[in-house]
């Protein structure tokens, strides 16, 4: 099998490329280890940035999340059991974020993948990458019970942090830079309608909780628990009770309750691979990062990596220039970078350390009322919620 790109990896990044790529008339086949029904299940991120949001336009994709996807134009602050709503239109010059969630972008992308775009193969496991460094990079890979290989001018692995993708990468080629949190997130989905119309972040001596949506009817919310913690030891009505007091306010604000559908823990890591190119195999994504999710920015980053990749061929096939191909892990990693910033000041503004001292406690709520006082602080968080530009 040949092609142009070989993209590793049916997630929101590689489906993505795919769509970019076929809208420019570049080929591609996209390879998936998991089945079509994984996939549009797959539960991850849930907000889009601006640009985002901008691209799926562009490219064709945002019909149904323009229909049925929930714009937000701004999240609440708590601490102290007060309130602060922060207005992203008016600190950004008009930019917005939307909740539609990353299992409906994925639905919506292979639906036009199948009907206009190359193969996407469901169970075809990819086993390696080989000759990264030649002009005819190959992935082996497995479907149907055969072993295959598909040969290409340039593979884009999408495929994770467990991914081939990523281990291809000669270790004398690469530094790595981490960071892990000493708790997770027990994140739940309920049928219940949110208790408030956009997302809240409280910061509570007890620890983190947010407040989120999958849709007008379905609740999604988190709350702070230690590292290692096992989802099924906290009872249902304790999770509620946990939340109410957490986002509990001066004011009677309050939390409705519904039938909780699902719980999960999160690890909470920050994680950047250095170069995100080797030769022809460029790392996009988990690949290549890895944010805590209190900055929204996951699946948003790898849509800017992919945007960045497609650019970067598109402009190549029109001047001959590899100038930008060649700038794609530098150009990238800028963008990476401030997310990581932003993700990393959002998680220690908001979640209470297990060892945080009586000091540590009033420097997070200064910093939180100097954001609520502040307009220049508040553009800043702002600007860097809905998202850092593409370009």
């Amino acid at each position: 099998m040949r092609t142009t790109v070989g993209i590793i990896g049916a997630g929101p990044a590689g489906l993505l490329l795919a769509r970019l790529l076929h809208n420019a008339g570049i080929d591609s086949v996209v390879l998936e280890s998991r089945d079509r029904a994984y996939v549009e299940q797959r539960q991850r991120a849930g907000i889009l940035e601006q640009g985002t949001v901008d691209v799926l336009r562009a490219a064709g994709a945002g019909g149904r999340m323009d229909r049925e996807g929930l714009r937000h134009d701004g999240i609440e602050l708590r601490f102290a059991r007060e309130r602060h709503r922060v207005d992203f239109p008016a600190l950004t010059g008009g930019s917005s974020v939307m909740v539609y969630a990353q299992t409906e972008v994925c639905k919506d992308l292979i639906a036009l993948q199948l009907e206009e775009g190359g193969p996407l193969l469901f169970g075809a496991e990819a086993l390696a990458v080989e000759g990264a460094e030649s002009e005819r990079p190959r992935v082996r890979f497995r479907h149907e019970g055969r072993e295959d290989v598909l040969e290409c001018d340039y593979v884009v692995g999408c495929d994770g942090f467990w991914g081939v993708a990523r281990r291809a990468i000669p270790a004398e080629h690469s530094r790595v830079f981490e960071r892990t949190y000493p708790f997770g997130w027990l994140g739940i989905l309920a049928d219940v309608p949110p208790s408030h119309d956009e997302l809240v972040y409280a910061r509570h001596d007890r620890g983190f909780a947010l407040l989120s949506m999958r849709s007008p009817v379905v609740s999604r919310l988190y709350l702070q628990v230690p590292e290692g913690t096992d989802a099924g030891s906290w009872a249902d009505e304790e999770i509620w009770d946990e939340l109410e007091r957490r986002l509990e306010t001066e004011d009677g604000w309050s939390l409705e309750r519904g039938t909780i559908t699902s719980k999960s823990v999160t690890p909470m890591r920050s994680h950047v691979h250095e170069p995100m190119r080797h030769g022809r195999l460029f790392l996009a994504g988990d690949a290549a990062h890895i944010v805590p999710p209190t900055g929204a920015k996951g699946l948003n980053l790898a849509v800017g990596d992919v945007v960045t990749f497609a650019r970067a061929l598109v402009h190549l096939e029109e001047t001959g220039s590899a100038e930008r191909l060649d700038a794609y892990s530098e150009t990238c990693l800028r963008r990476v970078w401030q997310a990581e910033r932003f993700s990393y000041d959002m998680t220690t503004l908001l979640h209470r350390a297990p060892d945080a001292t009586p000091f540590e406690d009033r420097v997070q709520l200064a910093r939180l009322r100097r954001i609520a006082t502040s307009r220049a602080a508040e553009t800043d968080l702002a600007e860097g919620y809905t998202g850092f530009p593409l370009d």
